[in-house]
């Protein structure tokens, strides 16, 4: 049949033709641009998940910057830490040197001061002027801001790391569940007196001493004679009963917890028999201020023994059990609060003692993940190296800073509390090599780490992102060249289909 209206071979070579050519157009788009999806027609669901991915990609290599630039900061951190800490071990040779009072001269001593004086002035310049990018890093501006706190229950605190969980505040509880107990062992004296020439050793933990007493020498007369050592030994000796000479006599460490101790024997003789007997109360059991141990109520509560320890105290912060050392309370594997606490010595020393502070801000914010929420953060606190904040130390009851080792302080070296200086800078130079140690420990197992992973989550990423977006140009030429024959294809025979309807001329003669 010939009929010249409709076309029909042409209207199918037209629209080969115009699918060829759409193929040819989208596989020249895909080698110019380098990907399959180029719009949401490509491929909808395939462009959904794929931004998705580039989003969670740009995150993450953002992510990747701020660890690395937290490193950057702890860094720089570091370098002023490590000025202060060599300036800290100076002057505790300094302090070393001017104890050693019978070779050293006043002037000597007075250019030792000196030397204190500037090297402190160099600590607290050091805090103020070490920063990044303008950010104060040592000077207090990036430590917690605490609210309500007592100086008669908590003597100092310091805060490592506190998440807010985006709460304007953290409140501190802290309870005393078990007090902090000083070494005490009880020597027993009937008569009041000892009945034979004895030598003592008396061993605490500062060291050990020999006294000889005498036969007939008062229990207070002995008394006198350990606490004349009381700096050697760091043992003290007091009446059970100071209004009962034959109460017995109760030795006690200085200092309290598990790392002081009180011992006390006998040197040719009986080291616990006869009229020299010594005992320890059974389980830290409590007793009375003033006893004696003939009362029959006290005596079920002793056992024999040479040697005593002190105990730690034991307290809960909001309901997790910190570990005690002496007088202080750490809490270092809260995921949500790190911290330490120096207690005042009468809360301590009371079970059922409880404190509450708050925590109202502050602090060194880390976002080390993609999301911007809490589990992907990390905060940090970095405390003031100035030096009336480094080296609190209880004194007396009085916490002692840096500051008082200068030139008219409590214990500069003319005071000649050399002992209370040395324990300044020992706190000094622990605080300082605790704060180094925590900021490398963060950089080494937090950033690090983190950054490891989230490396590999990128390139995990964008593998996924590629095999869904990207073009595969192999292919795509192989189908490019196809598509060019098509429409190579498609042109002849819609020429040809054009040329068939003139066919029916000759029908008509022509």
């Amino acid at each position: 049949m010939a009929r010249i209206n409709s076309n029909l071979p042409s209207l199918i070579a037209q629209k080969n033709l115009a699918a060829a050519n759409e193929d040819l157009q989208v596989r020249l788009q895909r080698l110019a641009t380098g990907l399959k999806i180029n719009r949401g027609a490509d491929n909808p669901a395939g462009l959904i998940i794929s931004e998705r991915l580039r989003s969670e990609i740009s995150g993450l290599t953002q992510a990747v910057e701020n660890s690395d630039r937290a490193s950057s900061v702890i860094a720089t951190a570091e370098g002023g830490l490590a000025e202060v800490s060599n300036l800290l071990n100076s002057i505790k040779g300094l302090v070393v040197e001017a104890a050693n009072t019978g070779a050293i001269s006043a002037e000597e001593r007075h250019a030792n001061q000196l030397q204190i004086d500037s090297a402190i002035e160099s600590i607290t310049r050091i805090s103020n002027s070490v920063s990044f990018g303008g950010l104060k890093l040592l000077n207090g501006s990036l430590d917690y801001v605490l609210s309500g706190l007592q100086s008669d229950s908590i003597a100092k605190a310091t805060i490592f790391g506190a998440n807010f969980a985006r709460q304007p505040n953290i409140q501190v509880n802290v309870s005393v569940i078990a007090s902090a107990q000083t070494a005490n062992l009880f020597l027993s004296a009937p008569t009041g007196t000892f009945l034979s020439t004895t030598t003592l050793e008396v061993s605490g933990n500062e060291g050990v001493q020999t006294i000889d007493i005498l036969s007939g020498q008062t229990i207070s007369e002995v008394a006198a004679a350990i606490n004349s050592f009381k700096a050697a030994t760091g043992v003290s000796a007091t009446l059970i009963n100071p209004l009962d000479v034959t109460s017995g006599l109760r030795l006690s460490s200085v200092g309290y917890g598990s790392q002081d101790f009180v011992s006390l024997k006998r040197l040719g003789g009986p080291s616990n028999g006869g009229f020299f007997k010594t005992y320890e109360l059974i389980g830290n059991a409590s007793v009375p201020q003033n006893f004696s141990l003939s009362d029959p109520t006290i005596t079920p509560l002793l056992t024999a023994s040479n040697r005593d320890q002190g105990r730690d105290v034991s307290a809960v912060v909001n309901g997790v059990l910190g570990t005690g050392t002496g007088l202080k309370i750490s809490l270092q594997n809260s995921t949500s609060l790190s911290m330490e606490l120096l207690l005042d010595q009468t809360f301590a020393t009371n079970n059922g003692s409880s404190s509450t502070f708050y925590i109202t801000g502050g602090g060194a914010l880390y976002q080390l993940g993609s999301s911007i929420n809490t589990s992907q953060q990390t905060n940090i606190g970095i405390q003031s190296l100035a030096a009336s904040r480094l080296g609190g130390t209880l004194i007396n009851g009085t916490l002692a800073y840096l500051t008082s080792i200068r030139s008219g302080g409590a214990n500069d070296l003319n005071s000649g509390n050399f002992t209370e200086a040395s324990d300044v800078l020992d706190t000094a130079i622990d605080e300082v090599s605790v704060i180094r140690g925590r900021l490398g420990a963060f950089e080494h197992n937090t950033l690090q780490t983190t950054v490891r992973s989230l490396q590999a989550t990128i390139e995990n990423l964008t593998s996924s992102e590629s095999r869904i977006r990207d073009a595969d140009f192999a292919e795509e030429t192989s189908q490019l060249t196809r598509s060019q024959i098509l429409v190579g294809a498609g042109t002849s025979v819609l020429a040809l289909a054009n040329q068939q309807s003139q066919s029916v001329l000759q029908l008509l003669g022509r």
